[in-house]
Protein backbone atom coordinates (compact mmCIF):
# COMPACT_ATOMS: atom_id res chain seq x y z
CA UNK A 1 0.00 0.00 0.00
CA UNK A 2 2.84 2.38 0.79
CA UNK A 3 4.31 1.74 -2.64
CA UNK A 4 1.00 2.55 -4.33
CA UNK A 5 0.69 5.81 -2.39
CA UNK A 6 4.28 6.64 -3.29
CA UNK A 7 3.61 6.01 -6.99
CA UNK A 8 0.57 8.28 -6.89
CA UNK A 9 2.56 10.96 -5.11
CA UNK A 10 5.19 10.74 -7.82
CA UNK A 11 2.59 11.79 -10.40
CA UNK A 12 1.93 15.00 -8.46
CA UNK A 13 5.53 15.66 -7.54
CA UNK A 14 6.80 15.28 -11.09
CA UNK A 15 4.02 16.29 -13.54
CA UNK A 16 6.27 15.39 -16.47
CA UNK A 17 5.68 11.73 -15.57
CA UNK A 18 2.04 12.15 -16.60
CA UNK A 19 3.09 13.29 -20.07
CA UNK A 20 5.30 10.24 -20.50
CA UNK A 21 2.51 7.90 -19.39
CA UNK A 22 0.01 9.58 -21.71
CA UNK A 23 2.35 9.31 -24.70
CA UNK A 24 2.93 5.61 -24.07
CA UNK A 25 -0.80 5.10 -23.59
CA UNK A 26 -1.71 6.88 -26.82
CA UNK A 27 0.81 4.88 -28.83
CA UNK A 28 -0.42 1.49 -27.64
CA UNK A 29 -4.05 2.68 -27.55
CA UNK A 30 -3.94 3.47 -31.27
CA UNK A 31 -3.24 -0.21 -31.96
CA UNK A 32 -6.00 -1.29 -29.58
CA UNK A 33 -8.40 0.94 -31.52
CA UNK A 34 -7.29 -0.54 -34.86
CA UNK A 35 -7.98 -4.11 -33.74
CA UNK A 36 -11.25 -3.04 -32.09
CA UNK A 37 -12.48 -1.44 -35.31
CA UNK A 38 -12.21 -4.81 -37.03
CA UNK A 39 -14.25 -6.38 -34.23
CA UNK A 40 -16.84 -3.62 -34.53
CA UNK A 41 -17.20 -4.43 -38.24
CA UNK A 42 -17.77 -8.14 -37.67
CA UNK A 43 -20.03 -7.54 -34.69
CA UNK A 44 -22.11 -4.88 -36.44
CA UNK A 45 -22.41 -6.56 -39.85
CA UNK A 46 -22.57 -10.26 -38.92
CA UNK A 47 -23.60 -10.12 -35.25
CA UNK A 48 -20.68 -12.42 -34.43
CA UNK A 49 -18.67 -11.76 -31.26
CA UNK A 50 -15.24 -12.93 -32.36
CA UNK A 51 -13.34 -14.24 -29.33
CA UNK A 52 -10.38 -15.06 -31.62
CA UNK A 53 -9.82 -11.35 -32.37
CA UNK A 54 -6.66 -11.10 -30.29
CA UNK A 55 -5.26 -14.32 -31.73
CA UNK A 56 -5.54 -12.83 -35.22
CA UNK A 57 -3.44 -9.93 -33.92
CA UNK A 58 -0.76 -12.25 -32.53
CA UNK A 59 -0.76 -14.32 -35.73
CA UNK A 60 -0.05 -11.17 -37.75
CA UNK A 61 2.84 -10.42 -35.42
CA UNK A 62 4.36 -13.84 -35.99
CA UNK A 63 4.06 -13.45 -39.76
CA UNK A 64 6.12 -10.24 -39.60
CA UNK A 65 8.56 -11.82 -37.12
CA UNK A 66 9.08 -14.84 -39.41
CA UNK A 67 9.86 -12.58 -42.36
CA UNK A 68 12.33 -10.64 -40.22
CA UNK A 69 14.06 -13.86 -39.21
CA UNK A 70 14.54 -14.63 -42.90
CA UNK A 71 16.20 -11.29 -43.60
CA UNK A 72 13.22 -9.44 -45.06
CA UNK A 73 12.73 -5.75 -44.24
CA UNK A 74 10.53 -5.64 -41.09
CA UNK A 75 8.26 -2.88 -42.41
CA UNK A 76 7.33 -5.16 -45.32
CA UNK A 77 5.88 -7.47 -42.71
CA UNK A 78 2.88 -5.13 -42.30
CA UNK A 79 1.44 -5.57 -45.83
CA UNK A 80 2.51 -9.22 -45.78
CA UNK A 81 0.62 -9.84 -42.53
CA UNK A 82 -2.37 -7.96 -43.96
CA UNK A 83 -2.51 -10.20 -47.04
CA UNK A 84 -1.79 -13.52 -45.31
CA UNK A 85 -4.32 -12.85 -42.56
CA UNK A 86 -6.87 -11.86 -45.21
CA UNK A 87 -6.53 -15.37 -46.70
CA UNK A 88 -6.66 -16.98 -43.25
CA UNK A 89 -9.74 -14.93 -42.41
CA UNK A 90 -11.47 -15.97 -45.63
CA UNK A 91 -10.73 -19.67 -44.98
CA UNK A 92 -11.92 -19.32 -41.38
CA UNK A 93 -15.15 -17.75 -42.57
CA UNK A 94 -15.84 -20.50 -45.10
CA UNK A 95 -15.05 -23.33 -42.69
CA UNK A 96 -16.49 -22.02 -39.42
CA UNK A 97 -18.06 -18.56 -39.27
CA UNK A 98 -20.43 -19.08 -42.20
CA UNK A 99 -22.08 -21.92 -40.30
CA UNK A 100 -22.77 -19.94 -37.12
CA UNK A 101 -23.98 -16.57 -38.42
CA UNK A 102 -27.64 -17.57 -38.24
CA UNK A 103 -27.22 -19.47 -34.97
CA UNK A 104 -27.74 -18.17 -31.46
CA UNK A 105 -25.20 -16.09 -29.55
CA UNK A 106 -23.89 -19.01 -27.51
CA UNK A 107 -23.03 -20.99 -30.65
CA UNK A 108 -21.00 -18.18 -32.20
CA UNK A 109 -19.19 -17.52 -28.92
CA UNK A 110 -18.36 -21.20 -28.52
CA UNK A 111 -17.14 -21.47 -32.12
CA UNK A 112 -14.88 -18.44 -31.93
CA UNK A 113 -13.62 -19.48 -28.50
CA UNK A 114 -12.59 -22.79 -30.04
CA UNK A 115 -10.86 -20.88 -32.84
CA UNK A 116 -8.96 -18.83 -30.26
CA UNK A 117 -7.71 -21.95 -28.49
CA UNK A 118 -6.76 -23.58 -31.79
CA UNK A 119 -4.84 -20.53 -33.07
CA UNK A 120 -2.97 -20.16 -29.76
CA UNK A 121 -1.94 -23.80 -29.70
CA UNK A 122 -0.85 -23.79 -33.37
CA UNK A 123 1.30 -20.70 -32.79
CA UNK A 124 2.74 -22.27 -29.64
CA UNK A 125 3.73 -25.41 -31.57
CA UNK A 126 5.16 -23.42 -34.48
CA UNK A 127 7.00 -20.64 -32.66
CA UNK A 128 7.37 -21.74 -29.03
CA UNK A 129 6.15 -20.06 -25.89
CA UNK A 130 8.93 -17.46 -25.57
CA UNK A 131 8.15 -13.80 -26.17
CA UNK A 132 9.40 -12.44 -29.48
CA UNK A 133 9.95 -8.99 -30.93
CA UNK A 134 11.57 -7.27 -33.90
CA UNK A 135 14.39 -4.85 -33.23
CA UNK A 136 14.21 -2.00 -35.71
CA UNK A 137 17.36 -0.05 -36.43
CA UNK A 138 15.75 3.28 -35.60
CA UNK A 139 16.80 6.06 -33.23
CA UNK A 140 15.00 7.19 -30.11
CA UNK A 141 13.78 10.76 -29.67
CA UNK A 142 14.37 12.42 -26.29
CA UNK A 143 12.49 15.34 -24.76
CA UNK A 144 12.47 17.20 -21.43
CA UNK A 145 16.20 16.78 -20.85
CA UNK A 146 16.03 13.11 -21.75
CA UNK A 147 13.28 12.24 -19.29
CA UNK A 148 10.77 11.44 -22.04
CA UNK A 149 11.88 8.97 -24.69
CA UNK A 150 9.89 8.16 -27.83
CA UNK A 151 11.32 5.27 -29.88
CA UNK A 152 10.92 5.90 -33.59
CA UNK A 153 9.72 2.33 -34.00
CA UNK A 154 6.65 3.09 -31.85
CA UNK A 155 6.08 6.39 -33.62
CA UNK A 156 6.22 4.71 -37.03
CA UNK A 157 3.80 2.09 -35.74
CA UNK A 158 1.28 4.70 -34.61
CA UNK A 159 1.48 6.60 -37.91
CA UNK A 160 1.05 3.35 -39.85
CA UNK A 161 -1.93 2.33 -37.72
CA UNK A 162 -3.62 5.71 -38.21
CA UNK A 163 -2.94 5.60 -41.96
CA UNK A 164 -4.49 2.14 -42.22
CA UNK A 165 -7.52 3.25 -40.20
CA UNK A 166 -7.97 6.28 -42.47
CA UNK A 167 -7.73 4.05 -45.57
CA UNK A 168 -10.39 1.71 -44.18
CA UNK A 169 -12.67 4.69 -43.44
CA UNK A 170 -12.32 5.95 -47.02
CA UNK A 171 -12.98 2.47 -48.35
CA UNK A 172 -16.14 2.10 -46.27
CA UNK A 173 -17.46 5.49 -47.42
CA UNK A 174 -16.41 5.63 -51.08
CA UNK A 175 -16.40 2.05 -52.43
CA UNK A 176 -19.40 -0.02 -53.54
CA UNK A 177 -18.40 -2.86 -51.23
CA UNK A 178 -18.17 -0.43 -48.33
CA UNK A 179 -21.69 0.77 -49.10
CA UNK A 180 -22.88 -2.84 -49.32
CA UNK A 181 -21.30 -3.58 -45.94
CA UNK A 182 -23.06 -0.61 -44.34
CA UNK A 183 -26.38 -1.57 -45.94
CA UNK A 184 -26.06 -5.16 -44.70
CA UNK A 185 -25.21 -3.93 -41.21
CA UNK A 186 -28.41 -1.85 -41.15
CA UNK A 187 -30.75 -4.58 -42.43
CA UNK A 188 -29.42 -7.80 -43.98
CA UNK A 189 -32.85 -8.92 -45.20
CA UNK A 190 -33.52 -5.64 -46.98
CA UNK A 191 -30.01 -5.77 -48.46
CA UNK A 192 -30.80 -9.19 -49.97
CA UNK A 193 -34.02 -7.82 -51.47
CA UNK A 194 -32.02 -5.02 -53.09
CA UNK A 195 -29.75 -7.59 -54.73
CA UNK A 196 -26.74 -7.47 -52.40
CA UNK A 197 -24.93 -10.78 -52.03
CA UNK A 198 -24.80 -10.84 -48.23
CA UNK A 199 -22.67 -14.00 -48.13
CA UNK A 200 -20.03 -12.19 -50.17
CA UNK A 201 -20.32 -9.19 -47.86
CA UNK A 202 -19.91 -11.41 -44.80
CA UNK A 203 -16.83 -13.18 -46.17
CA UNK A 204 -15.27 -9.86 -47.20
CA UNK A 205 -16.00 -8.30 -43.82
CA UNK A 206 -14.49 -11.16 -41.83
CA UNK A 207 -11.46 -11.30 -44.12
CA UNK A 208 -10.97 -7.54 -43.78
CA UNK A 209 -11.20 -7.87 -40.00
CA UNK A 210 -8.53 -10.58 -39.96
CA UNK A 211 -6.32 -8.49 -42.25
CA UNK A 212 -6.64 -5.40 -40.04
CA UNK A 213 -5.74 -7.50 -37.00
CA UNK A 214 -2.76 -8.95 -38.88
CA UNK A 215 -1.43 -5.48 -39.71
CA UNK A 216 -1.92 -4.40 -36.08
CA UNK A 217 0.01 -7.45 -34.90
CA UNK A 218 2.85 -6.73 -37.32
CA UNK A 219 3.11 -3.23 -35.86
CA UNK A 220 2.94 -4.50 -32.28
CA UNK A 221 5.82 -6.95 -32.72
CA UNK A 222 8.03 -4.07 -33.88
CA UNK A 223 7.27 -1.89 -30.88
CA UNK A 224 6.43 -4.34 -28.09
CA UNK A 225 6.45 -8.14 -27.74
CA UNK A 226 4.18 -11.03 -28.71
CA UNK A 227 3.60 -14.49 -27.31
CA UNK A 228 1.18 -17.24 -28.47
CA UNK A 229 -1.11 -16.86 -25.46
CA UNK A 230 -1.26 -13.05 -25.43
CA UNK A 231 -4.25 -13.07 -27.76
CA UNK A 232 -6.86 -13.12 -25.00
CA UNK A 233 -5.60 -9.80 -23.64
CA UNK A 234 -6.12 -8.08 -26.99
CA UNK A 235 -9.54 -9.71 -27.37
CA UNK A 236 -10.62 -8.34 -23.99
CA UNK A 237 -9.37 -4.88 -24.86
CA UNK A 238 -11.21 -4.95 -28.19
CA UNK A 239 -14.42 -5.96 -26.43
CA UNK A 240 -14.03 -3.17 -23.89
CA UNK A 241 -13.51 -0.59 -26.63
CA UNK A 242 -16.41 -1.72 -28.82
CA UNK A 243 -18.77 -2.09 -25.87
CA UNK A 244 -17.86 1.37 -24.58
CA UNK A 245 -17.96 3.11 -27.96
CA UNK A 246 -20.91 1.32 -29.53
CA UNK A 247 -21.19 -0.32 -32.93
CA UNK A 248 -20.54 1.85 -35.97
CA UNK A 249 -19.07 4.67 -33.90
CA UNK A 250 -15.55 4.95 -35.29
CA UNK A 251 -14.65 8.19 -33.47
CA UNK A 252 -15.84 6.52 -30.29
CA UNK A 253 -13.71 3.45 -31.00
CA UNK A 254 -10.63 5.62 -31.47
CA UNK A 255 -11.33 7.66 -28.33
CA UNK A 256 -12.02 4.53 -26.27
CA UNK A 257 -8.86 2.84 -27.59
CA UNK A 258 -6.67 5.80 -26.67
CA UNK A 259 -8.39 6.11 -23.30
CA UNK A 260 -7.91 2.45 -22.41
CA UNK A 261 -4.29 2.64 -23.47
CA UNK A 262 -3.73 5.59 -21.16
CA UNK A 263 -5.64 3.98 -18.26
CA UNK A 264 -3.58 0.80 -18.55
CA UNK A 265 -0.35 2.75 -18.47
CA UNK A 266 -1.49 4.70 -15.41
CA UNK A 267 -2.60 1.47 -13.76
CA UNK A 268 0.72 -0.26 -14.40
CA UNK A 269 2.56 2.76 -13.00
CA UNK A 270 0.45 2.92 -9.83
CA UNK A 271 -0.18 -0.77 -9.09
CA UNK A 272 2.71 -2.41 -10.96
CA UNK A 273 3.15 -3.97 -14.39
CA UNK A 274 1.76 -7.26 -13.12
CA UNK A 275 -1.71 -5.69 -12.81
CA UNK A 276 -1.82 -4.29 -16.33
CA UNK A 277 -3.86 -7.17 -17.76
CA UNK A 278 -6.17 -7.18 -14.75
CA UNK A 279 -7.00 -3.54 -15.46
CA UNK A 280 -8.35 -4.50 -18.90
CA UNK A 281 -10.62 -7.11 -17.32
CA UNK A 282 -11.84 -4.66 -14.68
CA UNK A 283 -12.57 -2.09 -17.38
CA UNK A 284 -14.65 -4.67 -19.27
CA UNK A 285 -16.68 -5.45 -16.15
CA UNK A 286 -17.12 -1.73 -15.45
CA UNK A 287 -18.33 -1.01 -18.99
CA UNK A 288 -20.77 -3.94 -18.87
CA UNK A 289 -22.09 -2.73 -15.51
CA UNK A 290 -22.63 0.79 -16.86
CA UNK A 291 -24.39 -0.57 -19.95
CA UNK A 292 -26.64 -2.67 -17.72
CA UNK A 293 -27.61 0.39 -15.66
CA UNK A 294 -28.36 2.33 -18.85
CA UNK A 295 -30.64 -0.44 -20.11
CA UNK A 296 -32.51 -0.55 -16.81
CA UNK A 297 -33.06 3.21 -16.89
CA UNK A 298 -34.42 2.99 -20.45
CA UNK A 299 -36.85 0.26 -19.38
CA UNK A 300 -38.01 2.34 -16.45
CA UNK A 301 -38.61 5.34 -18.72
CA UNK A 302 -40.58 3.22 -21.20
CA UNK A 303 -42.70 1.78 -18.41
Amino acid sequence: MDQIIGNIGLLFEFPIVNLKILLDGIMIGALFALAAYGLALVWGVMNVKNLAQGDFVIAGGYIAWTLDQNGIQPLLGIPAAFLVMWVIGWITYKLVIKRVIERDLFTSLLATFGLAIMFAQIMNLMFGSDTQSIQLDMPTLYFADGFIDVPMSKLVGVVTALSLAFAVILFMKRSRMGQAIRATAQDARAARVLGIDTDKVYSFTFSLNAAICGAAGAIIVMAWVIQPFYGITYSIRAFVIVTAAGLGNLPGVIAAGLGIGALEQYGSHIFGIGYQQAIAVLLLLLVLFIRLLQQRRKRQVLQ
